[in-house]
């Protein structure tokens, strides 16, 4: 895992910045990794003066970041002008035992954006959005569906986030104990947490002779 890079906390702006640099750093590069490793995003706005978090499926493409919904959700349908957001993604690696249920914690690897997001009224920047966050999930999966319907575009939302602004929080290692407790019989360590995806189940109607598509065993690999 590369070094995280310790960034003033001055070139940010207050929300972004870090408060313990132990954990934390700016570098976009290993942020860009977690985006492009993680599956969900908690994607945190305003509405109605009320803060409002939700998880969504998205994609990364260059500096800006794509979700979506439908088009009549609060978090598009509000949204069209601009406003400020923040996404979240955290990959959790590992629970960290310790012999004091006060030095328990977890290994992760967690990736902050601040940005504005805002509607895509360009109808092939739509597309590419929805093509990459179908993409994201399951490599190439884009090109083995139909074209969608002019219904179906019609009902989607796709809000673009401009990635302004990043920041990291990163755990490795083990647990971290009181010298005192050191050696004492109580068990301490690290349990790893893995995620995989399962044995594809076919819906009831898909034919016997219908193979298992090239974007699921690319999924599969992708999060392996």
């Amino acid at each position: 895992m590369r070094p995280i890079e310790k960034r003033k906390a001055a070139d940010h702006p207050n929300y972004a910045k870090i408060r313990q640099m132990k954990r934390g750093g700016y570098d976009r590069g290993l942020a860009y990794e977690v985006l492009d490793a993680g599956m969900v995003a908690h994607v945190g706005f305003l509405h109605e003066n009320r803060p409002m978090v939700i998880p969504m499926a998205y994609a990364r493409i260059g500096d800006k970041l794509y979700i979506h919904g439908a088009s009549t959700t609060r978090i598009v349908k509000h949204n069209a002008s601009g406003v400020p957001a923040s996404l979240t993604v955290t990959l959790v690696d590992g629970l960290v035992v310790a012999r004091s249920a006060f030095h328990h914690s977890m290994n992760y690897r967690c990736a902050i954006v601040h940005g504005t997001a805002r509607l895509v009224e360009d109808r092939e920047e739509q597309i590419a959005a929805l093509s990459a966050i179908t993409d994201h999930l399951l490599p190439g999966r884009w090109d083995e569906c139909r074209e969608m319907t002019a219904k179906e575009h019609k009902a989607t939302g796709v809000l673009v986030l401009d990635i302004e602004h990043v920041s990291t929080k990163i755990r490795t290692g083990g647990p971290v104990d009181d010298d005192e407790d050191l050696g004492s019989i109580v068990w301490a360590g690290v349990v790893p947490v893995t995620s995989a995806l399962g044995q594809p189940l076919p819906a009831a109607d898909v034919p016997e002779e219908s193979p298992v598509p090239k974007s699921i065993k690319a999924a599969k690999q992708k999060f392996a």
